[in-house]
């Protein structure tokens, strides 16, 4: 009986043997048997890298959405979203143009509603107390909107505030009826009252002096009226009081009159303590700034002793830029990005 065929197994081809002329082909199909891992493993890698970008963009999608929901919408002034608008410039309004900075709002607000709850014991969470958190909300945001025209004016007149301004301001807030207060003491107090760190207030102070500049370098007519009762006061017998009177003004504009009474030499009053102490009785000075910067001075020691001082003043208020502020609110070109109902009405230039 025939055996069933059977195939029979292929024998392996031996290797052939590795020459000089064989070299190259067998290199080939070394690297062939290997192009099947490499492939599969660079596609994969290029997928991986794409789906990581995709995943990245969608979270900071997320992440910008949360932050838009917390801080317009939900309006949150916590820490935490103040500090990232310290670093990011986020828009809280604009004016004319000029974008409103959402921290210098919130510097402000934050200030406001750290001194009542702190030295006011005020309750936030009463009817009261939303009243007040409200009205704060509208004068802080009053107060960053005039800084940010403000600094629109400056940039357009070149006018910039210098490291040595701000030192020189704070040494004179410092002044005291007991001497010069020390840094780390005027630091600590600040802390305390207004809640700021030394630097969030170097730049509320650089932000009210720039604003300050702008308003002298505008105000043509206050300069005028500060020049032409200049002239009058060098003639003889000079009455201050008729003097003002006929300088005339209306309103906020009007040139101003007024005796002190006996206040310390070391007083806060704009800088006239500070001016009438340097003079000789019945002498008048030369016109100066406020120290405040509300417009031109002239003072008249009446009377002083080794501690306090008497005189007689004359202010030339500054009214141009709130003038052009205000016009610039009339004609729409202020927008508010949060909800603020009563901003829109009580809102005033400062």
């Amino acid at each position: 009986m025939k055996k069933p065929w059977r195939k029979k197994k292929a024998t392996p081809e031996s290797p052939s043997r590795i020459t000089n002329d064989t070299v190259k082909e067998h290199r080939e199909r070394i690297l062939a048997g290997g192009r099947r891992f490499k492939y599969p493993m660079q596609y994969a890698r290029h997928k991986l890298v794409f789906n990581t970008i995709i995943i990245s963009v969608i979270a900071l999608l997320l992440v910008a959405i949360f932050l838009w929901w917390q801080l317009y919408p939900m309006q949150n002034s916590s820490t935490f979203f103040y500090r990232i608008t310290r670093v990011v410039p986020i828009p809280v309004a604009s004016v004319d143009g000029q974008p409103v900075r959402y921290s210098d709002y919130l510097m402000k607000y934050r200030s406001d509603i750290h001194y009542r709850q702190q030295k006011e014991q005020t309750n936030l969470s009463t009817p009261d107390g939303k009243r007040q958190s409200d009205y704060d909300k509208t004068q802080a945001m009053a107060d960053a909107v005039a800084d940010a025209y403000a600094a629109k004016l400056a940039s357009q007149r070149h006018i910039s505030v210098s490291a040595k301004q701000i030192d020189d301001s704070i040494t004179q807030q410092r002044q005291s009826s007991d001497g010069q207060v020390s840094m780390a003491t005027y630091n600590a107090s600040i802390l305390d009252y207004l809640g700021w760190s030394p630097s969030e207030y170097r730049h509320e102070i650089e932000k009210k002096l720039l604003r300050q500049e702008v308003s002298y370098a505008i105000d043509t007519t206050a300069a005028q009226q500060k020049d032409t009762i200049a002239a009058k006061l060098t003639q003889p017998g000079a009455d201050m009081e008729q003097i003002a009177a006929q300088a005339g003004g209306v309103g906020d504009a009007k040139v101003q009159y007024g005796v002190s009474g006996w206040v310390p030499r070391s007083n806060q009053d704009s800088g006239r303590s500070e001016v009438a102490a340097k003079l000789q009785k019945g002498e008048i000075s030369p016109s100066f700034r406020s120290t405040t910067g509300d417009g031109y001075y002239f003072v008249k020691l009446l009377d002083s002793n080794t501690d306090q001082v008497s005189y007689a003043f004359i202010k030339v208020p500054l009214t141009a830029f709130s003038q052009k502020l205000e016009a610039v609110k009339k004609a729409g070109k202020v927008h508010y990005y949060i909800d603020l109902p009563e901003a829109k009405t009580q809102i005033k230039s400062q």
